[in-house]
């Protein structure tokens, strides 16, 4: 009979929703949830009853702290992705990775898996850069023994934001503009896999940084054209030029305050980025589900892909 407890921080988000399945599956102990999104933390609950779930700010001291207590395994995954405001990014991204880390330390939590993000290692310099290198680098320095996982762009179910922005999208208007010629790089990673990664970490207490990168790399404007075929989308995909396209999404953000998709993260989606692959699947003993495959998983699920998380 196992003694791990395992608390998960952004459980709610689409690392935490993909996670939770596979971690229930595999029986490996008592499993806390803390997410501080209202809507998103009762889809969890909903989707798995008798699951311990608590809504809580992560930035604020609260009863949250108590559940530190006799945690073997911290699985640290809440983060600002999205959105306008600085003050944001480094009250969820900083503040908060603060106080959880004042009582993961004051309950001797021995184990910790840091998820950070391809992005510290990026050229880009944005909100979002700056303070998850930040966030990494305070969960580095607490001593804790951990594993560091820095994936690229994820997709899967409960992708409210990036890929799962852009299918909704896509099947609601008839056009579905592309920056430029949309010959922008990517290397997508499912996030399936990732959750695969994260439980084998947990599983062995993996230690070490890695680099985690989807398999495959593919031009945005070819990811689009996948997107289509997987969603059953019938918009038409047309370039546009990338200043319009730039000034359109700054035009949007004056009446849509948090909006999915910024004139910041169009520019760090065309930052020429080549991120590095190393053979995770063989350290983690897990396998790498082919991109299509992924795409079909994601949007043709008949329980998961009905169901979107809100901003």
């Amino acid at each position: 009979m196992t003694t791990r407890k395992i608390v998960i921080t952004g459980a709610a988000g689409l690392v935490g929703q993909n996670l939770l399945p596979r971690l229930k599956s595999r029986n490996l102990g008592e499993l806390v949830a803390i997410d501080k999104h209202p809507q998103n933390t009762a889809i969890l609950r909903s989707l798995h009853p008798g699951l311990r779930v608590l809504e809580a700010d992560l930035a604020e001291p609260g009863a949250w702290q108590q559940e530190l207590e006799g945690c073997t395994h911290l699985m640290i995954g809440h983060a600002q992705i999205g959105g306008l405001f600085s003050a944001d990014y480094v009250r969820n991204n900083v503040t908060a990775t603060e106080r959880l880390l004042e009582a993961a330390l004051r309950f001797q939590v021995p184990y910790a898996v840091n998820i950070s993000s391809s992005v510290v290692n990026s050229m880009a310099v944005d909100d979002y850069t700056e303070t998850k290198k930040a966030q990494e680098a305070l969960i580095a320095a607490s001593g804790i023994r951990q594993v560091v996982l820095r994936p690229t762009l994820m997709f899967g179910w409960f992708d409210r934001k990036h890929v799962g922005w852009l299918a909704r999208f896509m099947q609601r208007v008839p056009v579905f503009p592309v920056p430029g010629d949309g010959r922008f790089l990517r290397q997508p990673l499912y996030a399936g896999d990732f959750a695969d990664i994260i439980t084998s970490s947990i599983e062995h207490e993996t230690s070490g940084a890695y680099n985690i990168t989807g398999m495959e790399r593919i031009d945005y404007i070819d990811l689009i054209r996948l997107l289509k075929q997987a969603t059953g989308a019938r918009a038409r995909i047309v370039k546009i030029p990338y200043r319009v396209f730039w000034m359109l999404l700054k035009i949007n953000a004056l009446r849509d305050k948090n909006p999915p998709f910024t004139a910041r993260q169009l520019e760090a989606l065309v930052t020429p980025d080549v991120f590095e692959v190393i053979d995770w699947p063989g350290i983690f003993s897990v396998r790498s589900t082919p991109l299509k495959e992924a795409f079909y998983a994601t949007f043709r699920d008949p329980v998961y892909s009905g169901v979107t998380l809100e901003f």
